[in-house]
């Protein structure tokens, strides 16, 4: 939702559509902090349909990082997760509500090419990169919060 844009609009003229996100594709992207083995992950989710960022975190390539995400993901009631073969999916997902396979996960990847074309902190052979994991997670959050959510920054 666009709220600065809302802001501007008379009330009549705004028409809300809620609806559920029943299928979201999740995944890793990595990058570093410092050094190369000071790794640092965004992980993320997305609305299957329609590709928007549902919700995302930061921290290492664990699975409580993920189960941070999950809770995220709760009040959207998703019934379906896309994802690769990272094991702590397999682990913490119901293998009833859980697709593994790259073909369901084409609009998260391409996201993630977005992301790293667009901030050079994320390219993997570059001499930009954050030296605090404050400074990281800000300039990724505030990427996130700006393109994809419209939000001021």
């Amino acid at each position: 939702m666009n709220q600065p844009l809302l802001n501007t609009l008379p009330p009549d003229d705004v028409d809300v559509v809620i609806r559920r996100a029943e299928e979201a594709e999740v995944d890793e992207m990595w990058s570093y902090v410092g050094k190369k083995n000071a790794q640092r992950w965004l992980w993320h989710a997305i609305d299957h349909q329609t590709g928007k960022v549902l919700a995302y975190v930061f921290g290492r390539r664990q699975d409580t990082v993920f189960l941070q995400l999950k809770m995220l993901l709760a009040p959207f009631g998703i019934t379906r997760y896309h994802t690769d073969d990272w094991g702590a999916y397999t682990r913490h997902l119901d293998e009833a509500e859980h697709n593994v396979g790259k073909q369901n996960t084409q609009k998260i990847e391409r996201k993630h090419l977005t992301l790293r074309t667009r901030i050079k902190r994320l390219t993997r052979k570059t001499i930009c990169f954050s030296k605090s994991i404050q400074m990281h997670d800000i300039v990724l959050g505030l990427f996130v919060n700006r393109y994809e959510f419209g939000l001021p920054v």
